[in-house]
């Protein structure tokens, strides 16, 4: 199986390339990267070709491509590709607009290919483990959860948002929002938000918290904030404490690490457990094997998640609680 990749603006495009690297019967054949200083680093690191022109880049044999663009461009690429007939794995958020999310969606259904949205803490085994035991009635009735996706400010475009489209509300609201929609079989109905800026200086949303409600009447808070300082790795923070009719479970799908400590370099993770990204990849791989015409997370599964971050910034503007369809 022959894959490319779409710019590497992402901090996660290098952790994909490596899994790519890593699974048996595939060919990493190619990075488009406009920003060509970018798209030549990468493509010598990882032995591949670097392409300026999507076009160009198009017209290779390939089967599908990985897409981790700034997230203003995920439409574009999203939509290019899968009229070249590409199955298309998007990185999260998959749209900056519920809008745009729906025509990529449809596109892709037009075109006959998959679109998968990057959610990768799906695969981590805490999270899967967690899953099982909801879905077996370990916890009896699952009556809230109480979750946070935390974080340094990852900087650079992340905090443009004519880039992102949004600050740590929409960078890390669709996370845990997937991973609840996905335990509890159910859509979000209410959000309520506090949104502001408290951490950093940029003109961007770096702080929120939500409270949701599901259709199933299971309730949920949410710390989606960048309010980590400076040493703190940019990523490494899911946590949920799930409360049952039957008993409580506590998650932290990032407790497979050595926490270091350096007067250089701070405090940083060093993971031993799970590689989410790689399983992303391999799920993926498999799914255009296997010739399956939906993917293990859906287009729909992002247009969902992006849902509830939108809805927030709605509900922190009015300040008041937002009805979702």
């Amino acid at each position: 199986m022959k894959i490319g990749m779409i710019s590497f603006a992402h901090i996660h495009a290098e952790s994909y390339a490596k899994a790519l690297r890593r699974i048996e019967g595939v060919e990493f054949v190619g990075i488009m990267d406009e920003d060509s200083v970018r798209g030549r680093k990468y493509s010598e690191l990882f032995g591949t070709l670097h392409f300026s022109n999507m076009d160009e880049f198009l017209k290779q044999d390939m089967d599908a491509v990985i897409v981790t663009s700034e997230n203003v461009h995920h439409k574009e690429h999203v939509l290019a590709s899968a009229k070249a007939g590409k199955h298309v794995l998007c990185e999260k958020p998959i749209s900056i607009s519920i809008t745009d999310a729906q025509e990529m969606i449809d596109v892709c259904k037009a075109n006959h290919v998959v679109l998968q949205t990057a959610f990768p803490v799906r695969y981590n085994s805490s999270i899967l483990r967690a899953k099982e035991m909801i879905g077996n009635g370990v916890l009896g009735d699952i009556i809230a959860v109480k979750g946070t996706n935390r974080g340094q400010c990852p900087g650079g475009w992340f905090v443009d948002v004519e880039l992102s489209g949004g600050g740590a509300v929409l960078d890390h609201t669709v996370h845990v929002t997937d991973i609840l929609r996905w335990f509890l079989g159910s859509e979000v109905r209410t959000v309520y938000a506090e949104i502001g800026n408290t951490f950093t200086n940029h003109l961007i949303d770096d702080s929120g918290i939500l409270s949701m409600e599901f259709e199933n009447g299971v309730f949920a808070s949410l710390d989606c904030s960048w309010s980590r300082n400076a040493t703190y790795p940019i990523w490494g923070d899911i946590t949920l404490e799930i409360i049952g009719t039957k008993g409580t479970l506590s998650v932290d799908a990032f407790n497979q690490k050595l926490n270091v400590y350096s007067n250089y370099l701070g405090y940083n993770h060093s993971f031993w457990g799970d590689d989410m990204d790689e399983e992303l990849i391999r799920d993926f791989v498999n799914c255009i094997r296997s010739g399956k015409k939906e993917a293990p997370i859906t287009g729909e599964d992002g247009l969902r998640a992006i849902e509830v971050a939108f809805a927030a910034y709605e509900s922190s503007k009015k300040k008041s609680v937002i009805y979702l369809n």
